[in-house]
Formats: C-alpha cells, structure tokens, sequence
C-alpha cells in the first residue's frame, strides 16, 4: 500500500497524512535495536490509520513484523507500557493478542527523537478489514455476530487485570466524566488535565453546547451509575482491530489496544456498537443504522457472556456518550498538536455535538429502543 493513498481522518479517507511514513532508513535502524536482521528490508505496505504511523515489514527469510511510530506527545513509554501491560495479561488467560517484541535490553518500547516505537510479529489470519474505516459495517452478519462473541471473551479474559484506569492520555475510550452524576463539573475538573484541550475550547460555549445537547442524555445514565462493574476493555472494537480465520467467520486475532481503559463491559459494549453499526460517515442516508449486524453482534456477545438486566441498561445508556471524552481530546489532538483548526471544528461539532443531536433525533431514538430490546431479547443472563 503506497503512502500516497493517504489517511483516514474526519472527513473519511484523506489524500494528505498528518504522520510522515516510516522510511526504510528508520525501520532498520528501529528494528536492529529489537534484535531484528534488517539486510534487504523491504517496506511491504502503510496503514493508513490516524494518530500513527505503521509499516509492514519484510525482513530475510520470509519474516514479517508491524512497525509503529507514535508522537512522543501521544504515546510515550509509559503509555505503550500501559497497553502492553493489557495485552500481556489477556495473552495469559488465552487469547489470541498481538504482544510487543522486546528490544535487545528487554523493553517493549524504544524512545528516540522524539517518537516512540513498537513492534510486533503479525498475527496468522486474515486482515481482511484493513481498507475500512471505523464506522462502517462488517461485510456480513456472521463476523459482526464473531466480533460480539470475541468480544464477550476479552471481557472474560479482563477478569483479574485490576490495574488502575490510564493517565490523563489523548485519544483513548475512557469514560472518567460521564460516569459521574454531575457531567459539567466533571469536565471542569477533566478538561485542564487534558493536554492543550482548555486553550482548544477557549473560544467555544463549550459548556452551553454540552448542558443542551449532552446533558439531557447523561440524565438516563445517572441512576444506573452504582450498577458499574469496573472492567479495562479494548476500546475501540471494529473489524480492522481483528484478525480474522480464512475459511470461517471467526476472530483469530486481536489487536492494538491503544484505546484500552478501565472502563466496564457495558461501555465497551457501547463502543463497538458506535463504532460499527452507525454511518457517521453518511448520517442523512435513509437507513443509517446497519440492524442486522447490530443483532448478530449483541446475539454473539449474548452467546458467550449474557448481562445481567442493569448491565442491559447500561448499554443502552452508554450508547449516546462513549463518544464524548475521545471527541473533545480529538479536538485538542487536531487544534494543538497537528495546528488543523479546520479538523478541529469537525471533531468538535459534527462529532461531539453532532454524534450525540442524533441520538436526540428520531432514527437515534429508534436505535435506543430496538437496542434495549435486543439486548432483553439476545444478551440476557439465565
């Protein structure tokens, strides 16, 4: 895959890429300090995912291995530590995650110039969404009704991992603010902590904005906030975070958890939902709502680990707000680190606040309803 066939960013796939590609230079420098033999390195393929930079590599022998650069202001050490501690522990319990190769000195991570790397031998199966966007809809009812069931398996296997939530991280599914009962002083708190995102929002009304279209549906959340069961989850659930078997419908791998936190199955359930099931990317189109993979999903997720009737609620609940935390630091991601006002104001108004007016319009009412009832229907505990 060539550099120049661009990124997907928040107008859909982009001719232009915020992050310079990895050269075949940096990847054998970068590769020789994991131990890697880098004569006759080829560069195989870029992603063409935001927020980073990654390189399928090809070294002697056949080998490959995933390169990927991170601004240091995004993913430092301590962070790819963070997500790398995640993966190992799902590892142990038996599930098919991408771990980090380790560097000559026994790091996961190499620091330099700036960036931060990591690298990862890829997982056996099918990248079979590598060219699709998020938000859009798994190719058929039988892998979005795999992705629930593997789903509901990392769920299982997070059991035990009871490390605290990340630090104050850009980009990252956590749901710090909306799970407690009072959402503007939340974000009063949350917001300076944030990197660059108080000087982001100076010239916004942000609270106005958020008090009239987010607010009204934080109220269905609050009397369901002491039914949370903390749990870490991947964050960001769609079919090109999966690796997939070749013959069947079935996940045989996970990957990137760069949008890991300590948030709860209901969330992270909520997520993948937002995440595949709607077409942000089309919202006027008569039938943006892809049901019937929404209904294998949730009947995937039910087959493996059915919810209790408060964690139902949550879901639906969750639904209209896991974007909200990931919006506004996407704002302060385009505004301050990349100097993209323009891109900026497309986070901050077709995504935070037009994400969640859809909710409030009569196709996301639509949506909640038929989802609480699936939910009662596919995902309900004996």
């Amino acid at each position: 895959m060539s550099a120049s066939l661009g990124q997907f960013g928040v107008r859909g796939l982009e001719a232009r890429r915020d992050w310079p590609p990895i050269t075949v230079e940096e990847a054998s420098h970068v590769l020789r300090a994991f131990g890697e033999d880098t004569h006759d390195l080829a560069i195989l393929q870029h992603g063409r995912r935001p927020f980073s930079a990654t390189g399928l590599i090809a070294l002697r022998g056949g080998r490959q291995v995933v390169l990927k650069r991170h601004d240091h202001r995004l993913r430092d050490a301590a962070a790819l530590a963070e997500e790398h501690r995640f993966a190992a522990h799902l590892a142990k319990a038996g599930l098919p995650v991408a771990t980090p190769l380790q560097t000559t000195n026994g790091l996961g991570v190499i620091a330099e110039n700036n960036w931060t790397y990591e690298a990862f031998t890829p997982l056996p199966g099918l990248d079979r969404y590598n060219d699709v966007q998020s938000w859009s809809p798994f190719s058929t009812t039988a892998d979005a009704h795999a992705a629930g069931a593997a789903l509901a398996r990392l769920h299982r296997a997070s059991t035990g991992f009871d490390r605290p939530g990340r630090s104050a991280r850009p980009l990252i599914s956590s749901c710090r603010t909306i799970t407690q009962p009072d959402l503007l002083a939340a974000l009063s708190m949350w917001i300076p902590r944030q990197p660059g995102l108080r000087a982001a929002l100076a010239q916004r009304p942000w609270q106005e904005d958020i008090a009239r279209d987010i607010v009204p549906l934080h109220a269905r959340l609050i009397p369901l906030l002491t039914g949370i069961v903390p749990l870490w989850g991947h964050g960001d659930w769609h079919g090109s975070n999966l690796i997939w078997d070749s013959d069947n419908p079935q996940v045989c791998g996970i990957f990137d958890f760069g949008m890991a936190d300590r948030t709860c199955a209901a969330f992270d359930l909520a997520v993948a939902i937002e995440r595949s099931m709607i077409a942000w990317l089309n919202p006027d189109h008569a039938a943006p709502v892809a049901y019937d993979d929404l209904t294998a999903l949730i009947a995937g997720y039910g087959d493996v680990a059915p919810l209790r009737p408060a964690e139902r609620a949550l879901v639906t609940a969750f639904l209209p707000l896991v974007h909200v935390e990931f919006a506004l630091t996407e704002v302060a991601y385009y505004a301050a680190l990349l100097g993209d006002p323009a891109s900026a104001d497309v986070a901050y108004r077709t995504y935070l606040l037009g994400h969640a007016r859809w909710f409030a319009s009569a196709q996301g009412k639509t949506l909640l309803r038929r989802l609480s009832a699936m939910l009662d229907t596919l995902c309900a505990s004996p």
